[in-house]
């Protein structure tokens, strides 16, 4: 009997719930509540900490669900068997109730009992797992080995040649801490082999967790809390122990189906399948750029969909999404892929979740309307950095180093990620100077500010300190408004004085108390990065080529001044502005209101 992944899920909760009295909790949002440590939810555990410390959970002692985690701290890894940026954490938990026997025995149970009886039906000779070996404040872990010997495991010192369920003792792998003082404790990791039972090294045991064969992969581990961590390092006994399990989903999907890798099961595989019929150029390692491709539009479907909403953008979670989008669609191209296949992939994604998550299905048309949008943005600054960079390598010896004004060049002039540079670097076989990137950005840092000094064409009457500053914030709001308000909004008309900036765009409503909030809210966090702003000369069809916006006029003349301003905002200007945005001070918008047919006015200060 074949399980697809939805009853999977289904079949561990319905087994925890049913046969175990255990309570289905809410899944949480991606986004952490009221913990400012992480940008996203990492673990299954992480919304549970409060309960796991001590709070009463309202729905009892023994909970379980399926929870949404990101991690992007392996991305690099992302396109292997084992690593995704999305990820579902299938937990349960004991708050001072259940411990090691029940925990470990369920898992067994769940894992190996009989389909039809609502459990997994695995192969119990692919199974081993590890135990704590022990130190100076804690023993090794005996009575979890005496219940895993009675569901059939020996030690490596007791198994004879015929016995593959083994158990290996282990070192810092199987202790488990929530930090430098606090709950602590031993952990069991249960271990699935899914290479070949024919393979001789598997016969002879030579296969191991943790080794580098990675035959072995980590299903599920079982944290025993108890004991806490004093501030002099000692360990107290816990009056009331806790369990923490965790089960990697698609891992688990991949195992029961006889596959490798999730990308191989029912997840990710039509995906895969939509890229194979689609790519034009199916090169040699192409596997890798359709696992990213399916890899991060998942992960990228699962943050839009999220309760809170985010959106791609230059900061926090926003900026993380944003990253995972270009990223795939860099892949895209390298297929050569059509653009429309990437919105397919998308609603795949959308359909295979909507149901689990309701979230996904309320932001469904936001959801394909932000990929469209940020890959359109995308594409010609992908275009003409690639171009640039092809340019580069071909005039440098095999595998030699990018120079790091070279580096700069290409994300001053084309908005070129240094982090795409580094990865383009190594892909054909080089090696990026990012600290020379740092020297070069420093170096065009100080021309940036000599250059407030001085008077360009088109660029301000008035050259004083706070005109300078609210010429700057000028771009910074003409991006905000586009950011927020959508990319039609252009400039149509700015007048700036010492005390305020008047700019006038193109949009046919009334901007909503709402929207002029988060404007002004975006352009002060844009001033609170102390973004570095800096500028480079090309002629108008390069600064087009680039993406940059602004007025295309003929007192320009026809080389021009492109100011960049991070990672926020490129605009054609003549000038002047300031070296970076810390100096400015705080945004504020003082009037809103219209001021011809489809042209909107607002009147903002610094303060």
């Amino acid at each position: 009997m074949k399980l697809t992944p939805n009853e999977i899920r289904k079949r561990y909760l319905e087994f925890f719930i049913k046969k175990c009295a255990h309570a289905e909790i809410q899944n949480s949002s991606i986004i952490p509540e009221n913990d400012s440590s992480s940008l996203f939810v990492i673990a299954g555990m992480q919304p549970l900490v409060p309960y796991l410390t001590g709070e009463t959970h309202p729905q009892g002692t023994r909970l379980v669900n399926s929870q949404r985690c990101i991690r992007t701290n392996d991305i690099e890894e992302v396109g292997d068997n084992t690593h995704n940026t999305f990820f579902e954490m299938l937990g349960n938990w004991s708050l001072g109730d259940y411990f090691k026997e029940e925990s470990i025995r369920w898992s067994w149970e769940f894992l190996t009992g009989a389909i039809e009886d609502g459990c997994m039906g695995m192969d119990k000779q692919r199974f081993c797992v590890t135990l704590y070996e022990g130190d100076n404040d804690v023993d090794r872990d005996m009575q979890g080995a005496d219940i895993w010997r009675e569901l059939g495991f020996k030690t490596v010192e007791e198994a004879s040649d015929d016995d593959f369920m083994r158990i290996h003792f282990c070192g810092k792998d199987n202790w488990w801490k929530l930090g430098a003082t606090g709950p602590c404790g031993p952990s069991t990791e249960i271990f699935y082999y899914q290479g070949d039972l024919d393979d001789p090294k598997y016969l002879n045991k030579e296969y191991k967790p943790n080794d580098e064969a990675d035959l072995y992969v980590e299903i599920w581990n079982n944290v025993f809390m108890s004991y806490f961590r004093m501030e002099d390092g000692s360990l107290e006994l816990l009056k009331n122990r806790n369990v923490d399990t965790g089960m990697g989903f698609e891992r688990l999907v991949s195992a029961v189906n006889g596959v490798s890798s999730a990308y191989e099961t029912e997840i990710f595989a039509p995906v895969i399948e939509m890229l194979t019929e689609n790519a034009k150029n199916d090169f040699a390692e192409s596997i890798i750029s359709k696992r990213i491709i399916a890899d991060h539009t998942r992960a990228a479907v699962i943050l839009m969909g999220d309760k809170y909403g985010i959106e791609p953008s230059n900061t926090d979670q926003g900026y993380v999404l944003r990253k995972l989008i270009r990223r795939a669609y860099r892949h895209l191209r390298k297929l050569e892929v059509n653009d429309n296949v990437m919105l397919d992939v998308t609603n795949f994604f959308i359909d295979s979740y909507k149901d689990h998550y309701a979230e996904i299905a309320d932001r469904a048309d936001i959801i394909r309307n932000a990929m469209h949008q940020e890959i359109q943005q995308f594409a010609q600054t992908l275009k003409t950095g690639e171009k640039e960079f092809a340019k580069i390598i071909s005039e440098l010896p095999a595998g030699s180093k990018i120079e790091g004004k070279e580096c700069f060049k290409l994300y001053d002039t084309y908005g070129f990620p240094l982090e795409m540079t580094v990865e383009l670097a190594k892909e054909h076989g080089f090696t990026a100077d990012e600290a020379g990137f740092e020297e070069a950005f420093k170096a065009h840092q100080e021309l940036s500010r000599a250059g407030a000094e001085q008077k360009f064409k088109g660029g301000l009457a008035d050259h004083s300190e706070e005109t300078t500053k609210l010429h700057t914030a000028t771009h910074l709001l003409h991006q905000a408004l586009r950011n927020i308000l959508g990319e039609h909004v252009e400039q149509k008309g700015s007048n700036i004085t010492q005390e305020r900036l008047r700019f006038d765009f193109n949009h046919d409503e009334k901007v909503t108390p709402e929207q002029l909030a988060k404007v002004e809210e975006m352009v002060n966090y844009q001033i609170q990065r102390n973004l570095h702003v800096t500028h480079d000369v090309m002629t108008v069809n390069q600064a087009k080529d680039n993406g940059a916006i602004g007025l295309f006029e003929d007192r320009y003349g026809d080389q021009i001044k492109v100011y960049r301003i991070g990672d926020f905002s490129l605009e054609i200007c003549g000038g002047p502005h300031v070296a970076a945005t810390g100096e400015m001070g705080t945004f504020k918008i003082k009037k809103e209101e219209s001021c011809g047919k489809g042209v909107r006015r607002i009147k903002a200060v610094l303060i």
